[in-house]
C-alpha cells in the first residue's frame, strides 16, 4: 500500500500527521507545497482538497482530507502501533480532548504565527495582491481579511494567548488526573499528537508559557524525547529556521 502525504514542513498540521507515520514506521511520499507561493490554491491540489489546505493523504488513490481525520484513519488502517485506546470510553475522551484541542489551542495559535512570523512578507505586498491573495483560500478569508497588512491588534493578540494559556491549563488537569506521562495516562494517544505542534510552535516564538505548570513541562520534555519528534521535525519544520527575523527577536529578548 502506497501513501503519499501532500504537506508541508512548517504546517502544523502536517507535523501531526507526521509524527504517526513515523510513530507506525510507515513508509510515505511526502509531496511539500510551498504555502505562502499559493502552492495548495492550485486548480489540480484544489480537485484534492477543496478546502485549499494542508495535509492530504491519497492513499492507493483514497483520498483522505483533514489532519484528524487522516490520523484516525492511519490508525484503523494500519493498527499494529496504535494510539487509539481499545476502551470505547476512553476512546471518547481522547476524541472529546482532539475536538477541544481542534478549537482551542490548534486554532488560537494562528494569531501568533501570522502577526510574528507570515506579517512582515504579508506587508511587502501590494495592497491588492494582499486582498487578491486572502480572497482567494477557501478557508482562511475571514481569517486573512480580519489581519490585514497591519496584523492583527493586540486585543486579538492576547486573546489568542490567553486561549492557549486556558489549553496548557486543560492539559495540566488532563495529566494531573491521569497521572501521567501522557494525558490519558501511560499510552500516548492521538490527543498528545494533536496538541502537540501548538506547544512546539509557542516554543519556537518563544512564548512557551507553561513553565509554571511542571506537568506540562514533562509532557512537553517527553514528547520531544519521543522517537517519532526529530524526523516528524526535520530541519526546516520550525519557523525560526525559515525566517531569520524570528532568530533576531529571539536573541534581543533573550
Amino acid at each position: 500500500m502506497a501513501y503519499k502525504l501532500y504537506n508541508a514542513p512548517q504546517s502544523t498540521c502536517s507535523q501531526r500527521v507526521r509524527f504517526v507515520f513515523n510513530g507506525k514506521g510507515l513508509p510515505f511520499e511526502q509531496v511539500n507545497l510551498n504555502l505562502l507561493a499559493g502552492e495548495q490554491l492550485k486548480p489540480d491540489y484544489l480537485r484534492l482538497n477543496p478546502n485549499g489546505v494542508v495535509p492530504t493523504l491519497d492513499h492507493d488513490g483514497r483520498i483522505v482530507i483533514d489532519s484528524s481525520a487522516i490520523m484516525e484513519y492511519l490508525d484503523e488502517v494500519d493498527p499494529q502501533v496504535n494510539f487509539t485506546p481499545e476502551d470505547p470510553a476512553e476512546r471518547a475522551h481522547m476524541r472529546a480532548l482532539m475536538h477541544y484541542i481542534d478549537e482551542m489551542p490548534a486554532a488560537a495559535v494562528r494569531v501568533p504565527t501570522f502577526n510574528l512570523a507570515f506579517l512582515p512578507g504579508f506587508q511587502k505586498m501590494r495592497a491588492d495582491d494582499f486582498t487578491a491573495m486572502a480572497e482567494s483560500k477557501p478557508l482562511r478569508r475571514e481569517f486573512m481579511l480580519t489581519m490585514g497588512q497591519g496584523g492583527f491588534p493586540k486585543q486579538e493578540m492576547d486573546a489568542a494567548l490567553q486561549r492557549l494559556r486556558r489549553a496548557y491549563e486543560r492539559m495540566d488537569a488532563e495529566l494531573e488526573k491521569s497521572g501521567g506521562p501522557w494525558l490519558l495516562g501511560k499510552h500516548l494517544t492521538l490527543a498528545d499528537i494533536a496538541v502537540m505542534p501548538a506547544l512546539v510552535r509557542m516554543d519556537d516564538l518563544g512564548l512557551a508559557d507553561w513553565q509554571d505548570l511542571p506537568r506540562v513541562v514533562a509532557w512537553f520534555d517527553a514528547i520531544r524525547a519521543h522517537p517519532s519528534f526529530a524526523p516528524t521535525y526535520y530541519h526546516g519544520s520550525l519557523l525560526s529556521e525559515r525566517f531569520p527575523h524570528l532568530r533576531e527577536q529571539q536573541s534581543r529578548s533573550a
